[in-house]
């Protein structure tokens, strides 16, 4: 999945019991520490792969545990760079459609974090996390009591149903396709099951989702999927009502479950949250209701963001950031301040921001070495809040992730951290591509529009003639994840769905899944590459299936390079005076925004 301008994506196969699991996940709060570079450490990171618990019928029963001093009312004020990617939660994988998700839209599972980051799976409109008796082949859901959309209805499972047959529709093209595939067959073959999902009078067969009542959802898979309760925590298998689907419209007004719904939306303005009336606290042991709305306005960047509430007068004492993080320039100012510094929240996030090369287009493996032997990948991550940011990666996959190999440096970033210019100049001769036009994307931006100056910069001194191409940030990664984008590099930001490198390489590196939409930015499409992904999904021993996922992402990076690593990211992010209960949540690498509440 993406932090704006980055999908996430967070599975360890785990050990079953009857009808119970424990797995790997993310998990253990960052604290409030500085290292040598600025911001959490690598350590932090690692407990972010901690267990996490799958909850059962008490964990899942509402209302919420109270926020400590928490009072109700007022009106919280949000400052965003960009409009939200979308709002059809079967459309959502990037993080501002996720953390706006949380206070909209609701699912059959959702995650519970306790004060230290702790993690539990938990039942949302379903009564637990999920059961199993077959070894996670067949999985039973039992819908809670008095759960109702904002138009009064009541879900049934019915409407179930119609979220998870709605994901096959040909309109969606930009989520998750976890559950789709495990339903359905793998990569884009899942759609031949209902090509125009259920919008024609077709349906699942029962042999694959069953519902027997209006309170019982029954998953049924050939292989096992002992993720299933974590995937179906994700925004993008939140519920959609049968009653108030739209299709396409409904990306614009979807229809809430969650806590507060749409008031007022003025795409690329504003949009205003109010309380949803029929959101029952009883039915959800996740969320809050504190105050009585959020207003959001677009086209703010994280400079204005940070000097409005670090200035904490009129709206700023009531501002929290979203996505936003505190600007690169405005660090130092927020740090110094004693109080101020008070008023911050960081972390280590799960995501890492790369180059990719369109490989339909990069053809030469040695130009595409060259570029990323030459990228200044720690002068890049500076706009992006500088050591309180980010920091070099090295490799594809996330501090976060079980099994991190902090000394794996393919392209020595820890001895040319601003890259290996001669060197890559050299391979650039060498290969014939002096003056070679190459079509660099990137978003519009402030930050972005920065790191653009730098890549571009650097991949003239190597020799290549660079065409800069700016793209609206709204509408990004739809337009990187065209299979004919036109493009030939362009920066993503991808970070695990759960703590499992399988939530990783096959959505970026798994060629049977591209397609318009698809995450496989790179347009990988690896004959070996495709048929180890294959292999290491049925890897059941996750030390087993850890070495297998780690002995692809060598493969990928050093045989095939399809993607420059840039960044691995943090977050640093401030909240005005009056704003109580902000903390850090390792599951949504942001604010927890729903147990932020008003002080006055």
């Amino acid at each position: 999945m993406s932090i704006f301008g980055m999908r996430t994506a967070r599975a360890a196969v785990v050990a079953l019991a009857a009808g119970s699991l424990a797995l790997t996940g993310c998990s253990g709060n960052t604290k409030d520490k500085d290292n040598a570079q600025g911001g959490v450490s690598k350590e932090e990171a690692a407990k972010q792969g901690s267990a996490v618990v799958f909850g059962d019928v008490k964990a899942s029963t509402g209302p919420a545990a109270d926020v400590p001093g928490a009072k109700p009312g007022g009106i919280v004020s949000i400052y965003q760079t960009d409009d939200f990617s979308h709002l059809d939660p079967g459309q959502s994988y990037v993080s501002d459609a996720r953390l706006l998700g949380r206070l909209i839209h609701r699912g059959l599972t959702q995650y519970q974090e306790d004060d230290k980051g702790k993690l539990t799976v938990v039942g949302d409109i379903a009564t637990d996390s999920g059961t199993t008796t077959d070894g996670g082949k067949t999985w039973k859901y039992t819908l809670k009591e008095g759960v109702k959309d904002a138009n009064g209805n009541v879900i049934t499972s019915a409407d179930v149903r119609h979220t998870v047959e709605r994901l096959y529709a040909p309109f969606i093209t930009d989520g998750p396709v976890y559950l789709q595939n495990w339903l359905s067959g793998e990569g884009t073959t899942y759609r031949k099951a209902l090509p125009d999902g259920p919008y024609k009078g077709k349906h699942l067969p029962n042999t694959v989702l069953e519902t027997p009542d209006a309170k019982t959802v029954i998953f049924k898979f050939k292989e096992p999927q002992a993720d299933l309760p974590q995937a179906l925590a994700m925004t993008g298998y939140s519920i959609v009502p049968a009653k108030g689907d739209t299709k396409e419209k409904y990306d614009t007004a979807p229809v809430a479950l969650g806590p507060y719904k749409i008031a007022e939306f003025k795409p690329g303005k504003s949009m205003k949250l109010v309380k949803n009336p029929h959101w029952d606290p009883k039915t959800d042991s996740v969320r809050h209701q504190y105050v009585d709305g959020f207003n959001i306005s677009f086209n703010q960047d994280d400079e204005a963001q940070t000097k409005t509430i670090l200035a904490d007068r009129g709206e700023g004492k009531n501002m929290v950031q979203l996505t936003g993080t505190v600007a690169t320039t405005q660090v130092r100012n927020v740090l110094s301040d004693p109080a101020a510094k008070k008023r911050t929240i960081q972390g280590y996030q799960p995501y890492v921001w790369q180059l990719n090369f369109n490989l339909d287009r990069m053809k030469d493996k040695k130009v595409r070495d060259a570029i990323a032997l030459a990228m200044p990948n720690a002068n890049i991550f500076q706009p992006d809040g500088g050591a309180y940011g980010g920091e070099i990666a090295t490799g594809l996959l996330a501090p976060t992730l079980p099994g991190f190999e902090k000394d794996y440096d393919p392209f020595e970033k820890k001895k040319f951290p601003n890259g290996n210019i001669e060197k890559a100049k050299k391979m650039i001769e060498e290969a014939g591509a002096k003056g070679k036009k190459v079509v660099y994307a990137y978003a519009n931006s402030p930050k972005r529009q920065q790191q653009a100056v730098i890549i571009a910069n650097a991949l003239t001194k190597i020799g290549l003639d660079v065409q800069k191409k700016e793209i609206d940030g709204a509408t990004w990664y739809e337009q990187v994840g065209k299979v004919d984008n036109g493009l030939d590099l362009y920066m993503t930001g991808w970070g695990q769905d759960w703590a499992s490198a399988s939530t990783v390489i096959p959505p970026l590196y798994d060629g049977n899944q591209l397609q318009d939409g698809s995450s496989v930015y790179s347009h990988i499409n690896d004959p070996k590459i495709n048929a180890d992904i294959a292999k290491a999904k049925k890897i059941t021993d996750p030390a087993e299936a850890q070495k297998a996922w780690t002995a692809l992402h060598h493969d990928i990076v050093e045989r095939i390079n399809p993607a420059a690593p840039l960044y691995f990211t943090k977050s640093l992010q401030i909240q005005g005076s009056n704003v109580g209960g902000a903390r850090y949540s390792t599951e949504l690498s942001a604010i927890d925004i729903t147990r932020v509440f008003l002080k006055s």
